[in-house]
């Protein structure tokens, strides 16, 4: 019988600072933005947020209606962040801000979470 390997989680506070840094990534807003972790899969459990290499720079309001917001379906709502995550990524690696020692998101993995 085979073991389960237990889920190493990503953390990195500067990552974190980096991404709230940044203007949100849905409605371009430039104040109050966070990181917002993924809700969906990612090593997300119980109490626990997702790895931190998994999000998106949000303002309060987007990050409430991806959160919990009523405005939009979950699928909309995933769709949402995705998209928002996606462009966090691509700005912080095209600004060569993206820490060294924090892996790349396996986009793979998201699509299969996703879909």
């Amino acid at each position: 019988m085979s073991e389960i390997a237990k889920h190493k989680y990503v953390r990195s506070k500067k990552l974190l600072k980096l991404t709230a840094q940044l203007p949100c990534q849905l409605c371009g807003a430039e104040h109050q933005v966070q990181a917002a972790h993924c809700n969906w899969g990612g090593g997300k459990g119980f109490g626990i947020k997702a790895d931190d290499n998994l999000v998106a720079a949000l303002c309060y309001e987007c990050h409430h209606d991806v959160d919990q917001g009523h405005r939009w379906s979950k699928r909309e709502r995933q769709q949402a962040w995705w998209y928002a995550h996606r462009k966090t990524v691509e700005r912080l690696v095209e600004m060569q801000l993206w820490p060294v020692d924090i892996p790349l998101p396996n986009e793979q993995e998201w699509h299969r979470l996703l879909t």
